[in-house]
């Protein structure tokens, strides 16, 4: 039975037309339609085709080279540009053209504050193709590494530990300089071109030194000063924190954000804020995990009628209370005092020294110690203390929340909608890092993985057809 084989050298009658390099339901058709649907002024990036001087890449190219080749897993500039070569659908996209790694990082860098408003855009057209109703949302969070060695993450002990070994190398660097000098007399000694990058890391860290001792931080990293350390699976890292709001109707999200913290405490109203201002109205319910349970930070967006369904740390364990645990003493609201399971009371005494706990302790400190239950339930002399939260009232409305069957019924549905995203953009993107430094980078790369997700999500929803269509009637 013969062979097929190809011939590089055949001819074709007549040039090949880079219009049909794709099929005409080829996803990079979707890229296009979905770029040349947004407004680009409107996020900050600049069309000008009558612009003097040297001609530049259309942004509008550049835009479509980057979200598409986020979503195959392609984000190094040299990734991107060697696509342009070898990938058609690359190469169909760009119209032949073949910008080199150095100018795709830069447009990249230049437009970091556009591109972080890329993802509110993309939501924009999905509620005006009605795929998003901004009613119930879901918020979640990952870590993810910056593009920074968390060795250069130092605190105030690690300066001065860092400023010790550099003015021993460069003590050593005299003494040998002063060995040579006297061994050669007559003839200057040439310093190494150590010694002048030993000093500039010096100055540095002192730099760092007094960062930190004028700041709140606790330590700094010399290589991207916004990034924090960061604790996940992999270890400890020098990174972000990455933040998303994802609507339930189809979950896709909302909106994006990376913040230079390595917990969740204090996002959950900046959150909710941002995506309500993408939808243009309040959401009606809200749910995290327990992450996000901090109840001065839910109290504000409780406090406007939203349902939120967020769980303490305690209710995510599923545990009883404890025998002498605060749940099982009473509080009386009228008298603002506590019974204790034996019927003693517990009266305020002041608050702590944050402002944010009172403090109530037993009347008679002689009832704890003569107490039946005294060793277990305090061993205080004193007696027994408890610390209620300024809040209360908001706490223990939210864990009502959470435990009643709709909010049961909306916490089930968190871990299919707010989830979902992150793993596809660690798993499937190969998006474990950030490439770029500083928070703005951050966000600029979260927001192009966000829309990705997003483009992926719309095309399962709407098919080919239906989603081409739909970016046609939102421009």
């Amino acid at each position: 039975m013969a062979y097929r084989m190809g011939d590089r050298n055949q001819q074709n009658l007549l040039p090949e037309c880079i219009e049909d390099f794709v099929g005409a339901e080829d996803n990079a058709r979707i890229y296009d339609e979905f770029v040349n649907s947004l407004n680009l002024e409107e996020i900050g990036i600049n069309l000008n085709a009558h612009r003097v001087g040297n001609p530049e890449y259309d942004p509008r190219k550049m835009l479509k080279l980057l979200v598409f080749g986020y979503s195959y897993g392609l984000r190094s500039s040299r990734d991107l540009e060697r696509a342009t070569y070898h990938n058609l659908s690359f190469i169909w996209l760009m119209g032949g053209l073949r910008p080199d790694h150095k100018t795709i990082a830069e447009f990249r860098r230049e437009n970091k504050g556009a591109l972080k408003l890329l993802i509110k855009q993309c939501a924009k057209i999905c509620i005006k193709m009605g795929l998003i109703d901004g009613d119930s949302v879901f918020l979640d969070s990952s870590k993810f590494r910056g593009n920074a060695s968390i060795r250069n993450t130092l605190d105030k002990k690690k300066c001065q530990s860092r400023l010790r070994r550099l003015d021993e190398k460069i003590d050593k660097i005299f003494e040998e300089a002063e060995e040579l000098d006297a061994a050669d007399k007559g003839n200057s000694v040439n310093y190494p071109k150590e010694l002048g990058s030993l000093q500039e890391m010096k100055a540095k860290v002192r730099q760092l030194a007094k960062e930190i001792q004028e700041s709140e931080k606790t330590s700094i990293n010399l290589t991207d000063r916004e990034c924090v350390k960061i604790k996940g699976r992999q270890g400890t890292h020098a990174g972000y924190c990455g933040h998303i709001v994802v609507d339930e109707k189809n979950g896709l999200i909302i909106n994006s954000d990376v913040v230079s913290e390595n917990n969740d405490k204090n996002q959950f109203k900046n959150q909710i804020a941002e995506a309500e201002k993408v939808t243009g109205k309040p959401c009606k319910s809200a749910c995290a995990d327990a992450g996000y349970a901090n109840t001065d930070n839910l109290k504000d967006v409780h406090d406007r009628g939203v349902k939120v369904v967020v769980p303490s740390a305690k209710q995510t364990t599923g545990k009883e209370p404890e025998e002498f645990d605060k749940e099982r003493f009473k509080y009386n609201e009228k008298e603002d005092a506590y019974k204790c399971p034996e019927g003693k009371t517990l009266k305020y005494i002041n608050f702590t020294k944050d402002g944010n706990h009172k403090i109530y302790r037993i009347s008679e400190s002689k009832d704890c110690r003569t107490c039946k239950n005294y060793g277990t339930c305090t061993s205080s002399k004193r007696g027994r203390e408890i610390k209620r939260l300024k809040n209360e009232r908001v706490k223990e409305e939210l864990g009502k929340m959470y435990e009643s069957e709709e909010g049961q019924n909306i916490y089930k549905k968190r871990q299919g909608k707010a989830e979902h995203p992150f793993g596809h953009m660690k798993s499937n993107l190969g998006a474990g890092s950030f490439l770029i430094r500083g928070k703005l980078g951050a966000n600029a790369e979260m927001s192009i993985l966000s829309t990705c997700f997003n483009l992926a999500r719309m095309k399962t929803i709407k098919g080919f057809t239906g989603l081409i269509t739909g970016f046609r009637m939102a421009t």
